[in-house]
């Protein structure tokens, strides 16, 4: 195998085929990359068997071949070159990086090594603009359980129904939602979709409308951006009946910029840290929300305006839940619907559509 493009063409590749490549793995070729050079393009893949992802590159192929690269080493080296014109030549598992006066020789694994990725057999497709779909991983991923005991939980629930997609993620302890329109498709399906290919997705979206054309496989999905190309297993199993969890009606509402009750909660914030995980206390009262805070640091305490009266209601939040939350919210201005003490409480527009929604479970808390 011999071929050569820019330095800029391959560190792209290598760093986005490098997001899938295992860190560690009981079989070596996985915490590599598989480079494959055919007629005027180059492959790169990574695969962790969970997720893959490949990307091609053009380039000035000599001699086809493939053989698969240590991610770290190979990534690292690259990234060292000096700009201009990148040959890579292997003979046998010897392989070559040059670049100008830069040189490098390190041993590369056979290609035969390198399991298979899964096709897809394309039941359904869709497409989303690659800045809507950015953004709406980017307004719920925070939501995704972290724990293995309800693995369902670590991914995103995906629905597509009567032209519109709506996405949720849940942890136990809170809820995120997001809906938008879709456009030019009569599909109809539902999906989960890992959290950690997810995040790999929205980092390989850009700031465009360009689409991101999705496949719905019976046992994984994949995401085509441009010339990648993302693959990722679906979780399966039964995901939490949002509808019927979230509740609907609500004893009071308060309305409340978004970005001042965020400011808030942060200075209150500033005496917890992550071995002090106290909450914090919001007390709503009539056109304010109270925001006090102690540990073992100190006491804190601020005020927010709101429009509304809360009724010297009091409820506890984990602080950073009820961050997460705010900073997401698509909204200038949200909506808090309230119940009681023990209740949830439901952020959602002010305007009344049902474009975003977070629900955050309140904390229990002690005397004063």
């Amino acid at each position: 195998m011999k071929f050569t493009c820019t330095r800029a063409q391959l560190q792209s590749a290598v760093s986005i085929a490098a997001k899938a490549a295992s860190a560690k793995s009981p079989i070596p070729a996985l915490e590599g990359i598989l480079i494959e050079a055919g007629y005027g393009n180059v492959k790169l893949t990574g695969y962790d068997l969970k997720k893959g992802i490949y990307t091609t590159i053009e380039a000035d192929v000599a001699e086809q071949g493939s053989i698969v690269l240590g991610a770290r080493i190979f990534g690292d080296i690259v990234r060292a070159l000096p700009e201009g014109n990148v040959t890579v030549k292997s003979e046998g598992c010897n392989v070559s990086i040059t670049c100008e006066k830069s040189d490098f020789s390190i041993l590369g694994t056979d290609a035969a090594d390198y399991p298979e990725l899964p096709a897809i057999d394309g039941q359904t497709g869709v497409a989303l603009p690659q800045n809507l779909l950015s953004e709406i991983i980017r307004q719920t991923i925070f939501a995704v359980s972290d724990s293995e005991a309800r693995p369902i939980y670590m991914g995103e629930l995906f629905e597509i129904s009567e032209g519109r997609l709506t996405v949720v993620a849940v942890d136990g302890y809170r809820l995120a939602l997001r809906r938008a329109p879709v456009e030019n498709t009569e599909a109809e399906c539902s999906f989960i979709v890992p959290g950690s290919a997810l995040s790999d997705l929205e980092k390989l979206c850009g700031n465009t409308d360009d689409p991101v054309q999705i496949s719905l496989g019976s046992k994984h999905i994949s995401f085509s951006i441009d010339s990648t190309v993302l693959v990722s297993r679906r979780l399966e199993g039964d995901f939490l009946n949002y509808k019927k969890t979230v509740p609907s009606t609500f004893n009071t509402e308060i309305r409340t910029d978004r970005y001042f009750l965020q400011r808030t909660v942060e200075r209150v914030s500033l005496i917890i840290d992550d071995k002090i995980k106290n909450p914090i206390r919001c007390y709503f009262g009539d056109n304010q929300v109270r925001i006090v805070c102690a540990t073992a640091l100190g006491k804190a305490e601020d005020v927010c305006i709101v429009e509304g009266n809360g009724g010297d209601l009091e409820i506890g939040f984990n602080n950073r839940y009820l961050l997460d939350a705010l900073k997401a919210a698509p909204a200038e201005e949200v909506c808090i619907g309230l119940n009681t003490g023990s209740s949830p409480c439901v952020i959602t527009p002010v305007d009344g559509s049902d474009n975003f929604l977070y629900m955050i479970l309140p904390v229990r808390l002690k005397a004063d």
